[in-house]
Parts: structure tokens; C-alpha cells; sequence
């Protein structure tokens, strides 16, 4: 029996390195499950939209949010479109996960390199966070700083782009000479945004220019299996 599709649905972006990016991830999990159809869609920006995408593919398919924490997009726009059809299952977003604190981690290292600041352990890591009305999103986040901070031991605090308080800029206002880790997929309006209150504090997103980290793909694979798994034994009241 074929295995069912993988249908990634990322944010959507007009940034062509950000575009870019994603669809490279996109491509290394592809390559990794070579027995499954991998499609992409989104919910903002880039076609085709999620719906259309999940239309599109015919047969069992895995949704998997390539979205940092459950919110609007994950619970409504996914889940909406995939409620039609008994043969789709969305997954969990990517985050909170240790995985994504892996790569946070390493991104800024590069930065306080780059920097020659080092990693001094009384300052604190500010966590930019795209944030999110939706009241799932504030757990999500504050469980993504407190993985971060314990794989650097280092004080982490979230700040968040947008709909939530403290803003980056409030953060850094109480924390001088914070560098500040980059809670966002890739490059786009919110790492423009961050760019703008953080400068060169700034640490690149999970994503760059580069290859894609091995544990974000992981991840999305993980998360496919999970997926794959509740569509082959359903519990009894229905996923």
C-alpha cells in the first residue's frame, strides 16, 4: 500500500532568500522519503494556498505545518480544510522542540562569533518570537525559551514581532547587549522586522542561506511519521 503524501505548509513569504530557503527544506525531506508524494503549499503570500494544495492530492495525506507553534493558521485554516476529508490528518507545528533548540543554538553561536562576543553566561538571550493572538501561542513560545535556555544555560527571554508584549525592542531596552536568537522559519517580514530593533545583535532564523540543519529535517519527518501513524490506526472517536 503506498505511504500517504506529505502536503508542508509553511506561511508563505515574499522574500526570495526566505522562498528559497523552504523550499530547499521542502526538498531534503522529499529526498529522505523517496516512496512519498511531498507537496507544498501556504497559508499567506505564495500559491498555492493550503486548501487548493490539499484539494490537489489525491489519496491519504499527512498535513504538516512547517509553522513554529499551534495558533490561528494551524487550528483554522489547516484544520478547516483537512475536516473535509477522513483521509487527512494534520500534524503538530514544529515547535516547542528540542530539535529547534539544537539549531537555535547554533545559529547563535555563529552570531556571537561573527560578533566576537562570545557566550557569556550572565547576559541573557533574548528569544525574537513572531507572536500570535491566539492565546495556544504564549505556552508555545515561553516552552521553546525555556528549552533554549537549558541547552545554553544561559537566561532566555521571549520578546515578541508583533500581538504580544514585551516587544523586541522593549526586551533589549531591559537587557543591553542581549543577542537575540531568532524564533522564525526563515528570512521575511518578521526577521526584517527583528533586523530593524536588534541590528547586529540579530542571529540568523532556523533557516539561512546554507544547507538546511539536519534536525529541522528530522523534524518535519518525525512529524510526518506521527501523522502517518494516526492515519493508519485512528482512535475510535475519530482523529
Amino acid at each position: 500500500m503506498p505511504r500517504p503524501a506529505l502536503l508542508a505548509v509553511s506561511h508563505g513569504t515574499s522574500d526570495a532568500a526566505g522562498a528559497a530557503a523552504i523550499a530547499l527544506l521542502v526538498r531534503r525531506v522529499a529526498e529522505r522519503l523517496p516512496d512519498v508524494a511531498v507537496h507544498s503549499g501556504f497559508v499567506d503570500v505564495q500559491e498555492p494556498d493550503a486548501p487548493s494544495a490539499l484539494a490537489a492530492v489525491e489519496g491519504p495525506v499527512v498535513v504538516v505545518p512547517l509553522l513554529l507553534s499551534q495558533g490561528f493558521h494551524v487550528r483554522v485554516d489547516l484544520g478547516g480544510a483537512a475536516r473535509s476529508r477522513s483521509d487527512a490528518v494534520v500534524t503538530d507545528p514544529l515547535g516547542p522542540d528540542p530539535r529547534l533548540a539544537e539549531v537555535l543554538a547554533l545559529r547563535l553561536a555563529e552570531a556571537e562569533a561573527d560578533a566576537s562576543a562570545g557566550g557569556d553566561a550572565d547576559r541573557p538571550v533574548v528569544l525574537a518570537v513572531a507572536g500570535s493572538r491566539d492565546p495556544r501561542s504564549l505556552p508555545d513560545a515561553e516552552a521553546m525559551a525555556a528549552q533554549l535556555g537549558d541547552r545554553l544555560r544561559r537566561p532566555v527571554v521571549p520578546a515578541y514581532l508583533a500581538a504580544r508584549e514585551p516587544g523586541l525592542a522593549d526586551a533589549l531596552s531591559a537587557h543591553p547587549g542581549a543577542p537575540v536568537a531568532t524564533y522564525l522559519l526563515a528570512h521575511g517580514y518578521f526577521f526584517d522586522v527583528a533586523g530593524r530593533a536588534a541590528g547586529s545583535a540579530l542571529a540568523e532564523p532556523l533557516l539561512d542561506a546554507g544547507e538546511p540543519p539536519a534536525p529541522l529535517v528530522d523534524l518535519v519527518i518525525d512529524r510526518y511519521l506521527a501523522g502517518a501513524a494516526r492515519l493508519a490506526d485512528p482512535p475510535a472517536s475519530g482523529r
